[in-house]
C-alpha cells in the first residue's frame, strides 16, 4: 500500500483523536459487557438465595425424614 505520508498538523491531530475516541469507545463496550455479565451472575445468585429461603424449609425435614428412614433400614 502507499504511505501517502504525514498529514498537515491539524488534520493529523483530528485522525488522532478519532482514533483514541474510537479505541476507548470500544474499551468502555467491552467493559460494559463485563459489568453487565457481572451483575447478571449476581441477579442469578440472589434468586436462588431467595428460593432456598423460601422453600428450602420445605425439602429439609423431608431430607431429615428420607435420612432417618435409611439409618432405621440399616
Amino acid at each position: 500500500m502507499n504511505n501517502p505520508g504525514p498529514l498537515p498538523g491539524s488534520e493529523q491531530s483530528i485522525v488522532e483523536h478519532k482514533v483514541r475516541r474510537a479505541a476507548g469507545i470500544n474499551a468502555l463496550r467491552k467493559i460494559g459487557l463485563i459489568v453487565a455479565r457481572e451483575q447478571q451472575a449476581d441477579t442469578d445468585k440472589a434468586r436462588v438465595l431467595r428460593w432456598f429461603a423460601r422453600y428450602g424449609w420445605i425439602a429439609l425435614p423431608g431430607v431429615a425424614l428420607l435420612v432417618a428412614y435409611l439409618i432405621v433400614m440399616i
